[in-house]
């Protein structure tokens, strides 16, 4: 199955970090950057000619705050998925953010993984129907995805843990159908290799995965993971 194309729209003054960012999303064959604002004047007009699906947005601007524009977006009833890629740190910031519907947020400076991590929950919050332009609707499976519910019979996940990640990571797996390494699973799904271990000892715990040790190499033998049969 074909990966939906993102259209990303960037708002952020410092043209070095918008060119730096851009240059980390474009990584991505199915990304498109297909705007950058440096300003909230810039951000509002090119949010409502282009259309984007998801937005990144900066919090200290020349002529406003990034917080101030998506309270002004949410207003108008633009659900457009906004993530906050900000040195702004602080706990106000943060929770005017997520009030205002920010689904993602990002202290510079952050790891390429990490970006991937945000598009990768994008992509799973996005409705089966994106791109076609029909409204979608929802039965209740796909609004707790949506909602990042992961089922009320579903064991709660260690802190740390995103469950699209952990689909993506047992997936990845499973499409390989040998064991492999972290270093192989995260170049698979793009995260770090040491996410990927994170990830990948959690399924090992939860019984979704089994380890094999890979003997008679210099050093400490090197782990590996395989999918467990059946639960592919």
């Amino acid at each position: 199955m074909s990966t939906a194309r993102v259209r990303v729209l960037l708002v952020e003054d410092d043209v070095r970090v918008a060119r730096i960012n851009r240059d980390l999303l474009e990584r991505d064959p199915d990304v498109h950057v297909v705007g950058s604002a440096a300003s909230c004047a810039q951000g509002d007009a090119l949010a409502q000619a282009l259309s984007p699906d998801l937005i990144l947005l900066d919090v200290h601007l020349p002529d406003g705050s990034g917080l101030g524009l998506l309270r002004h977006w949410r207003a108008q009833g633009r659900t457009t998925d906004v993530a906050l890629i900000t040195a702004a740190d602080d706990e106000p910031s943060i929770r005017l953010a997520l009030a205002h519907g920010a689904f993602d947020y990002l202290i510079k400076p952050f790891t390429g993984a990490r970006l991937a991590e945000l598009l990768a929950r994008h992509r799973a919050r996005r409705p089966s129907g994106a791109g076609s332009g029909a409204p979608g609707r929802h039965d209740q499976a796909s609004l707790d995805r949506l909602l990042g519910v992961s089922g009320a019979a579903a064991p709660a996940l260690p802190r740390g843990i995103d469950p699209h990640t952990l689909e993506r990571v047992e997936a990845a797996l499973a499409e390989r159908g040998q064991p492999a390494s972290a270093e192989e699973i995260g170049e698979a799904v793009g995260l770090s290799r040491v996410t990927a271990w994170r990830y990948l000892e959690h399924l090992v715990r939860a019984g979704q995965a089994e380890l094999d040790h890979q003997y008679g190499l210099a050093g400490r033998p090197a782990k590996l993971y395989r999918a467990r049969p059946g639960e592919v």
